[in-house]
């Protein structure tokens, strides 16, 4: 597969161009997007679904640009797929056509079951869910799927979508509940099997819902991709946007460039969240585009990363760690560690704490200066698929500890919401601070931790750590307990408890 690979995404609203960068097998980073509001499908709805000549326009300039853009970016594969409105078009052939013809590019119009797939098997893969009904709401049509077990069992497309209920009952000026009858008739194919507590929401108006909801609650992170709120708590707000004023959609927290068809989008939203029963959404960043990616990324892998892949941690570790130090005992020490002291924070963390053993030298990338700072940004901005919130802050947040403090109090406090109870914390900090201390140290040492409530913690070495006992003395730890410290035959010393220094 090429190193780089471009998907172009032709919805009824917008075009959309991704070029990604493979980094490794199953490592792969976004490193360019461009978007155009091209309205493809504006008039059609109205007029049997033929394409109108403004929107015929709009998209192939559009489709010019992206194709500057790829020879720029020196692409060597593209994946080009529309959707509802060149699907719905009677004169699609002519306009697809004209695409290959001057631009030397081949759209795939696919089906909204494929469109569903495809949005499916991203959520699958980037987002930490196995189990739910994927909603992707376009300008033509609503996409669902249902997961089970990691895997797409059924999809379903929809003829409902934010442009098509513009066109057919707001531009017409029809009342909310017209609409909101007609939703529902259509809402009545959706399988019984589609009835699911968890909706996984993909696509511009469900990311729209969410990032207004994360302004109105004054939500910590500011990421959208895995943000999850309960239904009943946001419905009295997503009913205000429904019924608002254009001009008051702002106040609210919808962009400019989604006012136009947020109402009916929150609405059909609303709708299909009631029929199927659902209570919590988690926001999808990503959907048919990467899907698209993954369809092909992953052929060979009947769509699923394997065991123990992570492709947001290989791809930072493929692209920030590039000292390449021997990974050595880091991990079984950490491990070791944890398992000593688990019974004071409990085993919840343990993935957390040793995937940010794994990614404990990125910040070094830029400079040795502020490395933790450095880590700590790197982790939070790239550390997205297959991970919750909770799981993105902490072990940027382990990421950002140093051996004199526990831990970092102004940024405990701006994310406490979203971290483990303070003792918690101090423990996990503690032991990751320890390994590391003990890893830079000897990397290939043979390291043995054992606890005792009389003697406290004794770590043994069969090589010297002489440096190490000075930077375990400094550190501040989470109680009273004496650490002893023995390399190879020789006692190097015991540190002394915090309060009596």
């Amino acid at each position: 597969m090429p190193k780089r690979i471009a998907v172009i995404d032709i919805g009824s609203n917008s075009a959309r161009l991704v070029i990604y960068q493979r980094t490794s097998r199953y490592g792969f980073h976004l490193i360019c997007q461009q978007k155009s509001r091209v309205r493809i499908g504006e008039g059609a709805y109205e007029r049997g679904g033929e394409l109108q000549p403004a929107g015929i326009r709009r998209a192939f300039g559009a489709l010019q640009s992206f194709s500057h853009t790829i020879r720029e970016y020196k692409v060597r594969k593209v994946h080009c797929v529309a959707t509802s409105a060149l699907r719905d078009a009677p004169n699609r052939s002519e306009f697809v056509s004209l695409v290959r013809r001057k631009l030397g590019i081949d759209i795939k119009v696919i089906s909204g079951e494929k469109e569903a797939f495809f949005g499916a098997i991203a959520a699958a893969n980037l987002l930490p869910v196995r189990d739910g009904v994927t909603i992707d709401i376009g300008g033509g049509s609503a996409d669902m799927a249902l997961l089970r077990d990691g895997r797409v069992l059924q999809t379903i497309s929809l003829n409902l979508g934010t442009v098509r209920i513009k066109e057919l009952f707001t531009d017409r000026g029809a009342s909310i509940e017209d609409a909101k009858c007609y939703i529902r008739d259509r809402l009545q194919p959706i399988p019984e099997s589609f009835r699911q507590s968890r909706a996984v929401a993909i696509g511009g108006t469900a990311r729209a819902l969410s990032r207004a909801v994360i302004m109105k609650n004054d939500y910590p992170f500011d990421k959208i991709h895995a943000f999850t709120y309960r239904i009943e708590e946001e419905k009295p707000f997503f009913k205000k946007i429904i019924h608002a004023p254009m001009e008051k959609l702002r106040e609210l927290g919808i962009k400019k460039g989604r006012a136009d068809t947020i109402r009916e989008g929150a609405l059909i939203f609303l709708e299909i969240l009631r029929h199927l029963g659902a209570e919590t959404v988690i926001t999808s960043g990503v959907g048919v585009r990467e899907g698209v990616f993954l369809n092909d990324l992953l052929r060979n892998d009947r769509h699923r990363f394997p065991p123990g892949i992570n492709p947001s941690i290989r791809s930072i570790k493929d692209r920030f760690d590039f000292l390449a130090l021997p990974e050595g005992n880091r991990r079984r020490v950490g491990a070791r560690l944890y398992e000593l002291f688990e019974a004071r924070f409990g085993v919840a963390y343990r993935k957390c704490f040793l995937q940010a053993l794994d990614l404990c030298n990125i910040g070094k990338m830029l400079t040795i200066y502020k490395e933790h700072q450095h880590a700590f940004y790197i982790a939070s901005q790239e550390l997205n698929y297959g991970f919750s919130h909770e799981e993105m802050v902490l072990i940027a947040f382990l990421l950002r500890s140093k051996g004199d403090t526990l831990y970092y109090k102004p940024l405990y406090k701006k994310y406490k919401s979203l971290l483990p109870s303070k003792k918690a914390l101090k423990w996990l900090c503690f032991i990751y601070t320890l390994t590391l201390i003990l890893y830079e140290n000897s990397s290939e040492a043979t390291i043995e931790c054992e606890w005792d409530d009389a003697e406290g913690l004794t770590i043994r070495s069969d090589r010297p750590l002489y440096l190490a006992h000075e930077a375990i003395d400094a550190m501040e730890k989470p109680d009273r307990f004496a650490i002893r410290l023995i390399d190879g035959c020789e006692s190097v010393g015991n540190t002394v408890d915090p309060d009596e220094k």
